[in-house]
Formats: structure tokens, sequence, C-alpha cells
């Protein structure tokens, strides 16, 4: 399994509070995409030594698991920069547990599950940080400079402060959506996750909301979770799982408007909230168990794992 390692050269802007061991004087705007591989770098005394005699001292995020095989040193929008490294890890399978767990992804809460305690609520980190980016703007549109001009000093703190607060957001995102799957993973041996891809939401009037859920990103790191710790991820289709009925597995004739929230199987009268519902009918799709939620062991044949 390969594992990426970051970590920041010291000096850099908002990094560290070294002195910069780039060779050049001033702001560097190089990019590097194309990785360094290992005759082109080498780590001594915690130091990183790039070809061309550049030495950084860097500030690790975490130890490396291995050797490393290559590294990309590369810049983002605000001008940190950062290596990154590619190393091999092995998997830290985690104590059988002998539950299973069914998710279904939506917009008023992230993550509805066949476990109440393991929901994930919408975190709303965009819309709380909202505020700040308005007054930002604002602090911009005041001291933007005429054209032809020079932009002061204000404007470009302004500039500045405008551009971290998306960055904090989606690392707000990143660390909610980690922190859910490593706990869904510890306690579950089998996950049945929605394979859902909410890209065509950006084409609708729930862009927004879609965007600040982080679906995407939270789906990506329970995937990557579960394969590192063993666990056994599956991923359904989503077709039809808000009409299918969880306990008897009968479809209803017409889809539910969105405005419904509760679901009424016809044939059989069970009634439950919808995402439940669907979370359930995940678990059937998988092959799982639905009364083997949260107490026994899965049951059925296995299916395709998540890749």
């Amino acid at each position: 399994m390969a594992a990426l390692v970051d970590c920041w050269p010291s000096g850099t802007a908002g990094v560290g509070a070294g002195t910069s061991a780039w060779p050049r004087p001033g702001p560097c705007t190089h990019t590097t995409r194309r990785p360094l591989r290992t005759g082109g770098f080498r780590l001594k005394n915690g130091r990183l030594h790039l070809a061309g005699g550049i030495v950084l001292t860097v500030v690790w995020s975490r130890e490396l698991p291995a050797a490393p095989s290559s590294v990309r040193v590369y810049r983002d929008s605000l001008g940190h920069w950062y290596a990154s490294f590619v190393a091999l890890a092995e998997a830290q399978p985690l104590p059988a547990t002998g539950e299973v767990i069914g998710i279904d992804w939506g917009v008023k809460e992230t993550a509805t599950t066949t476990s109440d305690a393991h929901d994930l609520p919408h975190a709303r980190h965009g819309k709380k940080a909202q505020a700040k980016l308005s007054r930002y703007d604002r602090m911009m549109a005041r001291r933007k400079p005429a054209k032809g001009q020079a932009a002061s000093k204000g404007y470009r703190e302004a500039r500045h402060l405008r551009a971290k607060a998306p960055k904090k957001v989606a690392r707000q995102r990143q660390d909610t959506g980690r922190k859910w799957a490593k706990r869904v993973v510890t306690d579950h041996d089998a996950i049945a996750v929605e394979d859902f891809r909410p890209k065509f939401l950006t084409r609708t009037s729930m862009a927004r909301k879609a965007a600040d859920a982080a679906i995407g990103a939270t789906k990506k790191a329970l995937i990557e979770m579960g394969r590192k710790h063993g666990r056994d991820v599956r991923l359904v289709h989503p077709a039809h799982t808000t009409m299918d009925c969880a306990s008897c597995g009968a479809r209803t004739k017409h889809a539910l408007p969105l405005s419904e929230r509760t679901y009424t199987c016809t044939t059989c009268g069970a009634v439950s909230s919808r995402d439940k519902n669907s979370a359930g009918v995940m678990l059937l799709r998988a092959g799982l168990n639905p009364a083997g939620v949260e107490g026994v062991r899965p049951l059925g044949a296995l299916l395709q794992e998540a890749a």
C-alpha cells in the first residue's frame, strides 16, 4: 500500500520561522509537478536534500512508514511549500467487532446510517465561514487599486486573508470526514456504502449546500480508512434506493418527492425515515443481513470491494 506523507519546508510563508533554503532570492514562482525520484533526493538528519545542492529543513506532519520512493515538491495558492513523499505502508487490521452498517449520503445529513450513533450531521463549515468571506470581500473592495496603480499593503493583506478562508474550510471538512470514517471503520467489520457521485448536484439549486456537505471527500476518506484497516467496504449502486423497502425488498410504483421524508411500504406496512430506510437498502443490496446491524456478523456472498 502506498502512503502519502506531507511535510513543510521551514522558512516558507506561514510555515516555520527559519531561513529559506531555496537558492534564489525573493518569492519563488516555480512549481515542481514532476516527482523527484530516489536518485534526485535523500533524507539526512531530518533534512531534505534535493538535486542541485538544495537543502531544506522540513516540518514533518508524521513519520514515514518506510523509505520513500519519490517526492514531489510543490507550492499551493497561498505560497506555502510542501513536500509529498510516496512510501509503502502496511495494513493495520483492527479487531473484529461482528457488526455491519449501511450508509446513505444526503444533504440535510451528510451521512445517514443504520446506527443512530454513527450518523454524520451536516457540519456547515462553509456557511459558518461565509460572514468572514463577505467581510474580506468588502475589505478588498474598499482597498482596490485604480487601474494602472500598484496594490497597497492593505489590499494585499485583505486578499491574503480572503484566500486563506476557503483553505481553512477545506481542512475542516477533511478533518470531520476522517474522524467520522475512523469511528465507523473501528466499530464495524463490513460497511455497505452508497456509491453516490454528487457531481450532478452542481447543476441544481442545492449546489452550494451539497458542496458544503463534502460528500465526495467524506466517501473517499471512508474507503481509504476501510482499506487501511482491512475492513470489508462494499459500494452499492444508488438507483432506486429511495423506492425499495429495507424490510421486505418491495419497490414503490412512483419515486418519492424530496419533500416526503417518511417512507411507508405499501406491501408490508413498514414505516421509517426515508434516509434510514435507504441505509437499510444498502445492506440488502450488499448481501449483508439487515438483522445483523450492530451485533450480528455479516452473511451472504462477498461482492466486489471498493477499489
